[in-house]
């Protein structure tokens, strides 16, 4: 259904790439300062993260032979790619997390479990449609971290905020590939607008509630007031915004893509700055035999 050449030529390259190394260095309370509810924020939504991946992958290449231009299948081959690669390293990572006492193991069990159940239960046009919702989500979080400062500090520890980065920046290459295929299919506007406004709550609420359950199993949460400190810390979140919950809400406009927001000049500064020739992550790329 899609139309020959009606794509931007966006570039969506899989890095062979690994972060396991440096993980295991990364202390129990990660963020900023040993921010309490930050660290457990992050675990959770890490482990979130591997069924995810493998669930998106799962949804968009489910409509891969009904593509007919050859930009988008460039672009699908390429999401496939980067978020089977975001998958692998968040599951090293809550290796990690899970020796040092966070939930995530169960949280990657749970998540696992729902999204197989939701595949069962609905339609593939319905699963492409909640991987679209979710990739705006990604996109989102991973457009904060690339152009706030304050927001890449909050992650704290250099191996997790490496990491997160790496897959901010990929988030934004990716971020129009789903929902293009979801148009091109076919997809209706009122299942992309609905499945949107019932995402939005559901994984917040998950979000939150996950959170709370990983802060009530750490003792760190009962000692010398460290629970009301990251609160009042929180208060001053850049992710605790009007501005981000407006961003979040452009996705239910009928006139809405995921090019709306340019992010061009972000993916160049950090592709630059993390993979150019003095790259910070380019020790991390793995080499192969011909390099």
């Amino acid at each position: 259904m899609d139309v020959q050449n009606s794509y931007p030529d966006r570039d969506v390259p899989t890095r062979r790439i690994s972060f396991e190394e440096s993980l295991g260095d990364i202390p129990r309370h990660f963020a900023l300062d040993g921010d309490l509810i930050l660290s457990h924020f992050a675990a959770v939504l890490s482990a979130f993260f591997p069924d995810g991946e493998d669930y998106f992958v799962r949804s968009v290449r489910y409509f891969r032979d009904e593509l007919t231009d050859p930009k988008l299948k460039r672009q699908v081959a390429g999401f496939i790619g980067q978020e089977a690669t975001h998958g692998r390293e968040h599951r090293a990572l809550n290796e990690h997390l899970a020796r040092i006492g966070y939930p995530t193991k169960r949280i990657e069990r749970m998540t696992r479990t729902l999204l197989i159940f939701r595949e069962r239960l609905l339609t593939a046009n319905s699963n492409l449609a909640t991987t679209a919702a979710l990739e705006h989500f990604t996109a989102t979080l991973a457009e904060q971290i690339l152009s706030d400062p304050d927001a890449r500090a909050m992650v704290g520890h250099e191996a997790m905020r490496n990491l997160f980065l790496w897959h901010a920046l990929e988030e934004a290459e990716h971020k129009a590939v789903a929902f293009d295929v979801y148009r091109a299919v076919g997809g209706s506007e009122r299942t992309r607008v609905l499945t949107m406004k019932v995402i939005r709550a559901a994984f917040l609420i998950d979000l939150l509630v996950q959170t709370a359950i990983s802060l009530l199993l750490d003792p760190a949460t009962y000692r010398d007031g460290n629970l009301w400190r990251s609160l009042r810390r929180l208060r001053r979140s850049p992710l605790l915004t009007r501005r981000m919950w407006g961003r979040l809400r452009e996705y239910d406009a009928p006139t809405f893509h995921p090019d709306d927001r340019d992010m061009t000049q972000l993916i160049d500064r950090w592709r630059t700055e993390l993979f150019g020739h003095h790259g910070t992550l380019n020790d991390n790329l793995i080499k192969t035999a011909a390099s």
